[in-house]
């Protein structure tokens, strides 16, 4: 694997403020300009619109290149080497996968106690994909819309959203009331949106502000 720069301890917080500006294009609310979009365009793909807003910061509003499958799999190679180097320095032991799937690369890491880097609610996981996409973004230039996963969470997570997105649909249909769910992330809000969207009779969409963000299901018009 190629050698990754990783993030020095000795490294001020203002060199790193720097350089996440650096790829966000010194927008410090990446995903508020999903915003301005139509409800519509929210029911479609939640988390795509999270980091498309995060690219379209980062090129300052440019159209993004097309990225081919080499492209994109040279980010996840360059992903799982700096994710190596976190677990080294971490102490923690997994087998790191490097792959892409659905036209995005994607790092899966596999082992023992690793539910510290996966955190409450995925916390955790989700400040280290930022961490893992910014450290492709030094090398490449391009910015990235990797997954990553720990210990299996993002699949065992997705299962337990359908769960949720049913039991709100079923709500609906029952008393034709729109229903709110609790706050989530873009990856959770997609899962529970491709639910609510293979079924009729119903829709969805998000409201609010991260980290407030949150689903409505509500009769289809």
């Amino acid at each position: 694997m190629t050698e990754t720069s990783i993030p020095r301890a000795e490294q001020s917080l203002d060199e790193e403020e720097t350089a996440t500006l650096a790829v966000n294009g010194d927008d410090t609310e990446d995903d508020e300009t999903e915003d301005d979009e139509t409800e519509d365009d929210e029911t479609e793909d939640d988390d795509a619109e999270a980091d498309d807003d995060a690219d379209t910061a980062a090129t300052g509003g440019r159209t993004k290149k097309a990225v081919g499958e080499g492209d994109l799999f040279r980010q996840s190679e360059i992903a799982a080497d700096y994710v190596e180097g976190l677990l080294d320095i971490l102490d923690y032991d997994g087998d790191i996968d490097e792959l892409v799937a659905a036209g995005r690369p994607m790092v899966e890491v596999v082992g023992e106690r690793l539910q510290n880097l996966v955190g409450q609610r995925g916390a955790t996981l989700e400040a280290l994909q930022e961490l893992t996409r910014l450290a492709v973004f030094r090398q490449t230039g391009t910015p990235s819309r990797l997954l990553l996963d720990v210990g299996g969470y993002r699949a065992n997570r997705r299962k337990e959203l359908a769960a949720v997105a049913k039991n709100a649909v079923e709500k609906v249909k029952e008393y034709g009331e729109p229903v709110r769910l609790d706050a989530m992330s873009a990856f959770e809000r997609k899962c529970v949106h491709d639910v609510v969207n293979a079924m009729s009779g119903v829709a969805s969409e998000s409201e609010g502000v991260e980290p407030n963000r949150r689903i409505v299901v509500r009769p289809a018009d």
